[in-house]
């Protein structure tokens, strides 16, 4: 299955992003209002800057409590890994734990096109795998 195929199923698919010069402080009020665990760094809502997580922000708490007012472009983590609508849901699934990663942003060329979470592909998995159960149990108890 490809992620495309993911990314339409989502009930809401738009993506939540931040500018980079936006305090650490409001990027928190944005990750507690969305209830989401990482958000896209973007000047205009289309090209992807970075990343910034909750563990991006703990961390940096942990060495310097001030940072709460500086901008979240000094968290950010720059080289961000991105997938198309076209790849593989096991593809992205691979990069993601090689590279112990929970989000993946989605785009198309350089736009930002969506956002993948771990998440997203556990449920797709166990959606998969209970589909199959339910055929197996069918074909073994019909008449």
């Amino acid at each position: 299955m490809r992620i495309g195929a993911i990314l339409a199923r989502k009930p809401i698919r738009d993506v939540v992003t931040i500018r980079p010069d936006a305090a650490v402080r409001e990027l928190l009020a944005v990750l507690a209002e969305h209830n989401i665990g990482a958000c896209i760094v973007s000047g205009d809502g289309a090209a992807v800057e970075g990343i910034v997580s909750e563990r991006d922000v703990v961390r940096r708490l942990e060495a310097d409590p001030s940072a709460l007012e500086h901008p979240v472009a000094g968290i950010m983590t720059r080289a961000v890994t991105t997938c198309t609508e076209d790849d593989t849901v096991d593809g992205v699934m691979a990069v993601m734990t090689e590279h112990r990663i929970r989000h993946v942003p989605v785009v198309d060329d350089t736009t930002l096109v969506g956002i993948i979470s771990i998440g997203d592909l556990v449920k797709h998995r166990i959606d998969e795998l209970t589909f199959e159960r339910d055929q197996l149990d069918h074909y073994l108890h019909q008449a």
